[in-house]
């Protein structure tokens, strides 16, 4: 075993790295890679990061031999939690680069040739849950997936270890903070690699052939050797890929048990943002679990390129959740696709809103009880009490003290719009059905015994606080935030609203419900990471418009944005928690 520690120092000194030459070579057909140097001059930012990974990816391929490449299904456990991969790691980066949002904040755009007909699998197997506490009374859980990714590089072995050796060995120095160890020893038919930070934290890479198996679990890669060796079972027979495209730019799922781990983490990260007590934080991250492991058996996700993006081009991420018979006859029943008439609502919809979304439903009180008694049925009796105790809490940000009453009282197309980023600041929009029911299901305190104020040609009663308000024009209510109802009064006025956008013709879709959404990125993260801002103080602005279906065997949810979930999972590497 070979131990090699790099450091962080003035000295500019390299050595280059010696290779064995096969047989028919010559020393001409070789380059040789510096091995790490590193100095206080030298800027090693997630920028540089890949902007280095990407060159050094163009001499490894440029060199690449024709050997038959391998399958990554086939290397790749069966009981993998959850799955991604792309055919095209070059296509599905220049997705990104391509997209006018970016290219308007990029200094330069990235060359991604390099990397083309790259293929890329990364499989999860499992979550490690760590506690960081932030003061005497409060802390944060931070869930770290453990993962496996591999990569078929089409190159010479020689060139697939260079390139694990130095540049995958200089991203993770630079990410542990420098002073990393290097361990290297023969194992599994080929070269393994194990850096460990200062820290203790350590992550592995095994070179067989062409391929390289990178993570930060051990075992994920034993379980990998396992199954190259026809010990276990791999994913390739899975029929979870019987429905996933292979035109796909990326594509993946998350298996049943995947599901039900990922649930778990969702009910405790959903306990510990709420600001209710103990009791119910502890409620909500009990249950909430056993609603989606009971319902949901299993999702899968394609992403393609779509020309029609928002800033097009963009990309296309297409979800659909498996859930169980009884819970698909029951959606499918009451919240299947509608279709009814505009109803004039949307001029309500400031231009500037940070979130819209239209709900569509046959009967919106129905369709109320149907959620609630679905997800009742998949918890205890006592539990199922508890759930429609605490629905009514989902309302109260929009002044809804009664939501059954209230949407017996409302018509069949729904509104809901935030105006701020952290969510606070809601309305809920829709046409009167049943006035005197409508007033009766409204938060007591605001008070109709008042006689209403005039404010942009409608009629508004506000409540003694001064947070909310309810505004009524033409049949048409406006509800919630104070200061949000006066925007939408405005901008109906002055004509400053959704009817002046493209998005409008996107309201006409059946779609049960649909979302438009923008999400302002100060740091502008995903720009620095491929390539680097003209401007530092300019910010990313992120659209996406979001469509939910009920079909045959669950729901399926269809995103069109500018980076869609393959910019999600880049941004990643701009965190520092990483691995």
């Amino acid at each position: 075993m070979l131990s090699q520690k790099f450091q962080r120092g003035d000295a500019k000194t390299q050595r280059e790295e010696e290779f064995s030459y096969r047989d028919g070579m010559h020393e001409s057909d070789f380059i040789r890679v510096p091995v790490l140097s590193y100095s206080r001059s030298s800027s090693l930012s997630p920028l540089n990061i890949a902007s280095r990974l990407c060159v050094s990816a163009l001499i490894l391929f440029s060199l690449s031999c024709g050997s038959k490449p391998t399958d990554l299904r086939t290397v790749i456990p069966a009981d993998s939690l959850v799955y991604l991969e792309t055919s095209d790691l070059g296509k599905a980066v220049a997705a990104i680069t391509e997209n006018k949002s970016f290219q308007r904040l990029a200094k330069t755009r990235p060359d991604t040739s390099a990397l083309n007909g790259m293929r890329l699998a990364v499989a999860v197997t499992g979550f490690q849950t760590s506690e960081q506490p932030v003061s005497d009374e409060n802390s944060v859980l931070d869930f770290q997936p453990r993962f496996v990714a591999v990569a078929e590089t089409n190159a010479w072995n020689y060139q697939a270890l260079s390139f694990t050796e130095n540049k995958l060995g200089e991203f993770i120095n630079e990410t542990y903070g420098g002073e990393v160890v290097l361990e290297t020893s023969d194992k599994h038919d080929g070269k393994y690699f194990v850096w460990t930070a200062q820290d203790g934290r350590k992550t592995f890479a095994l070179v067989r052939g062409s391929v390289i198996f990178f993570g930060n679990d051990e075992s994920a890669i034993e379980k990998c050797m396992a199954v190259a060796r026809g010990e276990s079972d791999g994913i390739a027979k899975s029929p979870m890929f019987a429905s996933l495209s292979a035109d796909s730019l990326a594509s993946g799922y998350i298996s049943t048990d995947g599901v039900s781990q990922i649930a778990n983490i969702a009910g405790i990260s959903l306990a510990m943002s709420t600001s209710e007590e103990g009791e119910v934080k502890s409620f909500v991250a009990r249950v909430l679990p056993e609603i989606l492991r009971h319902s949901v058996t299993g999702i899968t996700w394609q992403a393609s390129v779509k020309d029609e993006a928002v800033n097009g081009p963009g990309i296309e991420d297409r979800y659909s959740f498996l859930t169980n018979p009884e819970v698909t006859k029951a959606f499918n029943e009451t919240l299947g696709e509608s279709d009814f008439p505009n109803s004039g609502i949307e001029e309500f919809v400031p231009a500037e809103a940070v979130s819209i979304t239209r709900y569509m439903f046959k009967d919106p009180q129905t369709a109320w009880r149907s959620t609630l008694l679905t997800a009742q049925k998949q918890t205890d009796a006592v539990s199922g009490n508890l759930i429609e105790a605490f629905s009514g809490s989902l309302f109260e940000p929009y002044g809804v003290e009664n939501p059954e009453q209230f949407l017996g009282a409302i018509g069949n197309r729904i509104l809901t719009v935030r105006s701020d980023s952290e969510g606070e600041n809601v309305v809920v929009i829709s046409t009167v059905k049943d006035s005197d029911n409508l007033r009766k299901s409204i938060a007591k305190e605001i008070s109709f015994a008042k006689v209403a104020e005039k404010i942009e040609g409608a009629e508004v009663w506000k409540s003694l606080d001064g947070e909310l308000a309810f505004a009524s024009s033409d049949g048409k209510f406006v509800l919630g935030d104070l200061e949000t109802v006066i925007k939408c009064l405005t901008s109906r006025l002055q004509k400053l609203n959704l009817l002046e956008l493209e998005y409008l013709k996107e309201f006409e879709t059946p779609a049960t419900t649909l979302t438009i959404a923008k999400y302002i990125d100060p740091e502008a993260k995903l720009v620095e990471i491929l390539s680097e801002r003209h401007d530092d103080r300019a910010v990313l602005v992120q659209r996406s418009i979001t469509t939910t279906v009920f079909i045959r065997d669950g729901f399926r949810r269809r995103t069109v944005s500018d980076f869609g979930l393959i910019g999600s999972i880049i941004e990643q590497l701009g965190k520092n928690n990483y691995p």
